[in-house]
């Protein structure tokens, strides 16, 4: 049953949602009107929230996963008293300069717990979310920490595969705060669902060990209920299927695909006014109904401030409080210092994702709030350390992660640990699977994370596996993401660096980019000022008027240092700049920039494909690497065969300079 006022309530979404989107002449009007009963009843009844104090740690979470019904959550803050969510920003609806942007943005409006609108990451990050919590409660309990994570999802979100690698993790997880509401209302933006799936999606969750139920999305007492049933069933995740009708309101067009990427038209919204009564002209909602959604955003103003009270007598703020706020200890630079003092002194031959390893026992045991986790390689990325435990269904207290061969998943997860607070995530797969997980990462650097991935074998380098796993195309690809830092180090004591900058770019994810072959030592004289953060810098000096300058990254810079001896023998004065991370470098001065680049005409030598080095080195002539896929062999011969020696970069600086 339903009662009158719940009908106003979310009659309010329903006229701010069509009013936006015909004003914007743009929108999807279709599933917030679907889905405003459902949105009523979880905001008004359930949802532990207090807009006055939106980022409260202890809130629950919404992630609206079908973020193209953006409008709903836009329409939601409004009733509910968000202070940046203005009547004028609903006015202003999609435009250019309003925080109410066509999908809900991740730091651009308050209470928008996560980026979404690339379908089915919504629900991943907030599996990642609700792991978070059961990781935070573990360590600070029930006082501290306990909330559910509330998501809504469409058709769409269902059918993109990263969701059943979402869905299958948490049920093996059993994350029982976590609660998927799916707006089951049978229509895609080609027609109905019939056209392109018949999955039993009740039955498919259950077969992923979730607690399931179907109910009438417009019925408020049955969504009441089922909210309820599932908040009483701590040891699953639970699916709500919640059967709607899209468009629900409308006087002719509900119901149809003509509802969920278009503006009604003023007609149809006038015959939508009469139908339900609704007097109210555009952008203006009743006092009275005003009124009681605003109530509705205060129940929890008091539970919010009893927490802060909690957090203080638990003893454990300060530890709460830093790590939430992803504070990094004080002593980590020198810890890291004194590791790479070490290197240097006993100068190893390993490979960087070993490197990597030796890096993280010293992270690891320095930062406590770093979650690794790998997607069913950990033997091979070398993620795990010493001491870290197993994070399960029976162990929240552990902080390593096995994701299972769930690369797309793993980064999305990785996102919404992030985007919870208290942990610093980083996980590992081979580096040609960033391909699967690009999607996810892009996010990451759109909301601006702190999100690691740790991407091992590299190149041409990890051999027999052949072009199927050789990345030749994904240091162009990643480097070509705004707001993503790649590193490629060359030797051990760049590898520590990479990972200190990692964890001092606290709004830019990193890719490390590791070998799979073991690298010499080329760090000959300490110092502690981290030459990574720089993004290149010159690792062998001329003592002279440079006549040449070879660039190189990760695994290659071993050969330009081996060439240049050999070219200095000639009498030609060569300087080595080791590259490990463009971003880095272009954030430096110009000056730093020049001096490193110096006037000499250059070259470079990666084993990737060329695109993007034309800016450093002017010609794609000057370039000695992939130009197509690789090839089954031991790496030695891969490179003899592909012509990245040292041989020929002797030929290549000689063609230059003659």
């Amino acid at each position: 049953m339903t009662n009158p006022l719940h009908n106003d309530l979310s009659n309010a979404i329903r006229f701010l949602s069509m009013d936006a989107v015909e004003a914007a002449n743009s929108g999807h009007p279709g599933a917030p009107m679907g889905l405003a009963d459902a949105a009523t009843v979880l905001f008004t009844k359930h949802l532990k929230i207090d807009p006055t104090a939106p980022n409260w740690p202890d809130r629950d979470r919404f992630v609206l996963s079908a973020g193209h019904a953006s409008i709903l959550q836009y329409s939601l803050h409004y009733l509910l008293g968000y202070s940046d969510m203005t009547i004028e920003q609903i006015k202003n609806f999609r435009q250019f300069g309003a925080i109410t942007a066509g999908h809900p943005e991740y730091g651009h409006v308050q209470g928008v717990e996560a980026t979404t609108g690339p379908l089915g990451q919504g629900i991943t990050m907030a599996v990642g979310m609700a792991l978070s919590e059961r990781m935070q409660n573990a360590r600070y309990g029930d006082a501290i920490c306990d909330h559910y994570t509330y998501v809504m999802a469409g058709d769409g979100c269902l059918m993109e595969g990263i969701s059943h690698e979402a869905i299958d993790f948490a049920g093996h997880a059993r994350l029982g705060k976590l609660i998927l509401m799916w707006d089951d209302n049978n229509i895609t933006i080609d027609g109905g669902t019939d056209l392109s799936t018949s999955t039993d999606q009740l039955a498919r969750f259950a077969a992923s060990a979730w607690h399931v139920q179907a109910v009438d999305g417009h019925d408020e007492a049955a969504i009441d209920q089922a909210i309820t049933a599932a908040k009483a069933n701590p040891d699953r995740p639970s699916f709500i299927a919640l059967k709607t009708v899209i468009g629900k309101g409308c006087a002719t067009k509900s119901g149809t695909n003509k509802v969920h990427g278009a503006p009604l038209g003023s007609d149809e919204i006038a015959a939508t006014r009469k139908s339900l009564g609704w007097d109210a002209p555009a952008f203006e909602i009743p006092k009275p109904i005003l009124s009681a959604w605003r109530d509705a955003g205060t129940r929890h103003k008091k539970t919010r401030l009893d927490w802060e009270i909690s957090l203080i007598n638990s003893g454990k703020a300060n530890a709460f409080n830093q790590a939430y706020k992803g504070d990094l200890p004080g002593d980590l630079r020198a810890r890291m210092d004194g590791f790479i003092k070490s290197i240097v002194r006993t100068a190893p031959k390993i490979a960087t994702r070993k490197a990597s390893q030796n890096a993280l026992e010293v992270v690891n045991d320095v930062c406590a709030n770093t979650i690794g986790g790998s997607a069913d390689l950990t033997g091979s990325n070398n993620t795990l350390t010493d001491g870290m435990g197993i994070v399960s269904s029976g162990n929240r207290s552990g902080r390593y992660i096995y994701y299972g061969v769930r690369d797309h998943a793993m980064a999305a997860i990785m996102n919404g640990i992030a985007l919870h607070g208290g942990f610093i995530p980083y996980g590992g797969t081979f580096f040609v699977f960033a391909g699967y997980m690009l999607g996810a990462m892009r996010l990451s650097a759109l909301m601006g994370l702190r999100t690691i991935y740790v991407l091992t074998h590299d190149s041409i380098g990890l051999g027999e596996d052949g072009p199927t796993h050789q990345p030749v195309e994904m240091l162009a690809t990643l480097r070509a993401l705004p707001n993503m830092h790649v590193i490629r180090p060359a030797d051990a004591a760049e590898t520590a660096e990479a990972w200190e900058c990692a964890l001092l770019a606290d709004k830019t994810p990193t890719s490390l980019a590791l070998t799979r072959q073991g690298l010499p030592s080329l760090r000959t004289s300490h110092t502690s000022e981290n030459m990574v953060a720089k993004g290149a810098y010159v690792l062998r000096g001329t003592g002279g008027t440079r006549h040449i300058t070879i660039l190189a990254t990760g695994s290659e810079v071993h050969l330009a240092v081996e060439a240049a001896e050999t070219l200095t023998k000639d009498g030609i004065n060569v300087a080595v700049v080791s590259m490990p991370c463009w971003e880095l470098f272009e954030a430096q001065s110009q000056d730093y920039k020049d001096e490193v680049l110096g006037d000499a005409p250059r070259m470079a030598i990666e084993a990737g494909v060329s695109f993007g080095w034309e800016r450093y080195i002017g010609s794609a002539d000057h370039f000695i690497g992939m130009d197509g896929f690789g090839a089954s062999a031991p790496a030695p011969a891969l490179f003899e065969h592909f012509g990245i020696t040292v041989e020929a970069v002797l030929a290549k600086a000689k063609e230059i300079l003659t």
